[in-house]
């Protein structure tokens, strides 16, 4: 099932001979991406168990009236398995509701630098599904359980954290070389990204009625969107955000005037094909950290891990539970009280909170709205 091609493994499954002629295939060859064998070995125990799914799909549609139309669904199926692994999905998958397929949730994750699945959590996934096979095979309903006998050692897992005021330096400094994003607009949705810790596809989906004044302090809204189905990683993350006092110095605030991008307040954006606004940007921005030589553990989401241990450190009479509003993370405690507390926290101390973002003033020097 694993072979090596170089130093990369790959999984190989030979397609059943009864289902060749309907699958369009003699046999399934993936690339699993990996030159580590315990990983190797994960990701193949996962497309193997998708297969032999597939496979008993198969046999039972072709025994349906309308089994042509029904194949052509499963053989999409197959080429999907191609491009998915489990340990690349995001961390925050199925924690909200969300229209995008796992091949979609892959990209986005990529595309945003978002964290993905711990090996821990793939552990817990699959021994879920070993248990839940056992029942099956008990019950003859399947000749084997394909989750057994895998070694879930896991591997080094990239740690992603903040930003280091030199490395901030070299992010501001660096030229911008995308054909497909504006200088502009890249320049733009970084300082919102570091002066409020809102996460990239927030910023790219903010729309000119998103950019409001609440108890008279300018505000961003990030909150569901129905037209297009895109909604908050999580329910916390429905939040108001008030705009930092450099955004607004930057003349953040006449975007709502003079952006002609359609409904949305950023300009110069593409909606991916699956429907992600600013996929390019974040494909750009992952580029560029590469060529200007930034580690691993550096990404656009690090602006979120920065803004938060800013928050958490600074010298200022700034509650816990402001910064986690602030952030769109769910309270550290959900006790009635907190969670009577979290509904009135006022304007005011969320922008006394905001405004707690500091960084030396020559960090973003040439990064100008």
């Amino acid at each position: 099932m694993l072979r090596v091609r170089g130093t990369t493994y790959h999984f190989r499954r030979i397609v059943p001979p009864a289902l060749r002629a309907a699958l369009n295939r003699r046999e399934i060859w993936v690339s699993l991406k990996t030159g580590y064998q315990n990983e190797a070995r994960k990701r193949a125990s996962i497309l193997h168990a998708r297969t032999t799914e597939l496979f008993m799909q198969a046999h039972s549609v072709l025994a349906e009236p309308d089994a042509l139309s029904r194949l052509e669904g499963l053989r999409v199926a197959l080429r999907d398995l191609q491009s998915v692994n489990l340990p690349s999905l995001p961390a925050s998958l199925g924690k909200r509701k969300s229209s995008l397929t796992l091949e979609e949730e892959a990209q986005r994750a990529r595309e945003e630098g978002l964290p993905t699945l711990s090996g821990k959590s793939v552990k817990n996934h699959m021994m879920r599904l070993s248990a839940l096979w056992n029942q099956l095979h008990q019950r003859e309903l399947v000749t084997r359980n394909p989750w057994t006998g895998w070694n879930f050692e896991n591997g080094q897992k990239t740690i992603r954290r903040s930003w280091t005021a030199k490395e901030l330096a070299l992010l501001a400094s660096a030229s911008w070389h995308s054909t497909s994003v504006p200088e502009h607009t890249y320049r733009l949705v970084t300082l919102i990204a570091a002066y409020s810790g809102m996460r990239l596809g927030e910023i790219c989906t903010l729309r000119k009625e998103d950019l409001q004044s609440v108890d008279g302090i300018p505000c961003f809204l990030i909150r569901p969107h129905s037209e297009t189905g895109w909604a908050p990683k999580t329910e916390a993350g429905t939040r108001m955000v008030p705009v930092h006092s450099k955004l607004i110095e930057s003349g953040i605030l006449a975007l709502k005037g003079t952006t002609t991008d359609g409904p949305y307040l950023i300009p110069g954006l593409e909606t991916s094909k699956q429907g992600i606004r600013g996929a390019a940007l974040g494909r750009a921005f992952s580029l560029l950290k590469t060529r200007i030589g930034l580690p691993p553990e550096i990404t656009f989401h690090s602006f979120r891990h920065t803004v938060s241990t800013q928050l958490r450190n600074a010298d200022a009479n700034i509650r816990e539970v402001w910064i986690d509003r602030l952030i769109g993370h769910e309270a550290t405690h959900k006790s009635q009280g907190t969670t009577t507390y979290l509904t009135s926290i006022t304007t005011a101390n969320l922008s006394q909170t905001i405004e707690a973002i500091r960084y030396p003033k020559i960090t973003f020097a040439n990064m100008k709205i």
